[in-house]
């Protein structure tokens, strides 16, 4: 359960080279990338000083929760967008819809997109706009997103539920089922056994 303030961010078709330009992809290390999220947005390009009008430079929105337009991570396939998101602190972004890939990337990478309609995803944009003290509550276990009293159920995968409820990575879950592994393999071996 994530219960949070939120980052209203309401542009729509949010690119990959927008959340982390392409000049910035020099590691193979997912640390780091969040000094570098939204970088041609959140800092002049000329002086390098921060933008004071771009959102994540206001101090008055705070959060684990990036709420942001329709089709959200467009673009190329670059998984440093999840890494930069997640680095930066981010645990979940909403939006009314994400891009295949991207999605695929963040919940591989612990960063939980939570799809949601669109008059919903107005309504929290609305009321975090207006008032940034307001909180979020996400419930990966009943998949669940709750704002003001309304709630949306969303979509996840099964096995990433298990993965985010936990968690675990790809290694970390089959680590897990290691002594059903085990059972499954000697099982195996005993059925090859008594057919030779």
């Amino acid at each position: 359960m994530i219960k949070s303030r939120a980052i209203p961010l309401p542009a729509e078709n949010i690119d990959t080279d927008q959340i982390i330009p392409a000049r910035f992809l020099k590691s193979i290390d997912k640390n780091g990338f969040g000094e570098s999220l939204f970088r041609d947005w959140r800092y002049n390009v000329h002086t390098n000083e921060p933008n004071p009008d771009f959102v994540l430079n206001n101090s008055k929105y705070s959060g684990e929760i990036l709420v942001a337009g329709n089709n959200f991570g467009c673009g190329s396939s670059r998984e440093h967008a999840a890494w930069a998101l997640t680095d930066y602190g981010f645990k979940v972004v909403v939006s009314s819809f994400f891009a295949d890939i991207f999605k695929g990337n963040a919940l591989n990478n612990g960063l939980l997109p939570v799809k949601v309609s669109e008059n919903f995803l107005k309504e929290i944009l609305n009321g975090i706009t207006e008032n940034p003290e307001k909180e979020i509550k996400v419930d990966v276990e009943s998949q669940t997103i709750s704002f003001e009293g309304n709630s949306e159920y969303f979509e996840i995968d099964s096995y990433k539920k298990i993965c985010l409820m936990n968690g675990y990575d790809d290694i970390d879950f089959l680590i897990s089922r290691k002594q059903a592994i085990e059972e499954f393999e000697l099982k195996t071996q005993r059925i090859y056994e008594n057919k030779f």
